[in-house]
């Protein structure tokens, strides 16, 4: 872990590796929470391709920001934010995507990433599995809290977590 670790805008020559980083995520956090059959399935990289692929050159995300976090030449975490789906909502932006493999948790990949996609000041939502309960720790630490809300999707129970509008602060 002596390597730089470097996080930057994601690029359209990044698909390939996002999408496996997307795949290798899921299946390490979500093993055992959904079905392997969606896991293993082997058409899953490619359409994870297909989604990076439209996510960082169709209009319709435009509002977005994807960011990953590369070391030694490799991708280890990517996230995506973008404009919230619900309409009048209490926060500005939502975290779509945050992942970094699993070998990289505490490296500061998962802050720097983000970082990267969520402005300090933004309100921000997201749903987070659970359980996970390091990402749920991960995410309180960031200032998110959960609302009581859940959902299940893909078999996934899933909580709203939401970090309020940070006021400024007075001291220097």
């Amino acid at each position: 872990m002596g390597s730089p670790l470097t996080v930057r805008s994601a690029r359209v020559e990044d698909v390939a590796q996002m999408a496996r980083v997307h795949v290798r995520c899921w299946q390490e956090t979500y093993r055992g929470l959904m079905a392997d059959a969606v896991l293993d399935d082997p058409g899953f990289p490619a359409a994870r391709e297909r989604l990076w692929t439209a996510v960082l050159t169709d209009e319709r995300y435009r509002g977005n920001r994807a960011a990953v976090a590369e070391r030694e030449g490799e991708l280890i975490g990517i996230a995506m934010s973008g404009p919230p789906l619900e309409a009048a909502v209490a926060w500005a932006r939502q975290l779509y995507v945050l992942y970094v493999h699993a070998a990289d948790h505490g490296t500061g990949a998962g802050r720097a990433l983000l970082q990267a996609v969520i402005e300090p000041a933004e309100s921000v939502a997201l749903w987070v599995a659970d359980p996970n309960p390091r990402a749920q720790a991960f995410y309180r630490r960031h200032g998110f809290v959960a609302d009581g809300a859940a959902k299940v999707e893909d078999g996934v129970r899933e909580i709203r977590m939401i970090r309020a509008v940070r006021a400024p602060s007075l001291m220097p």
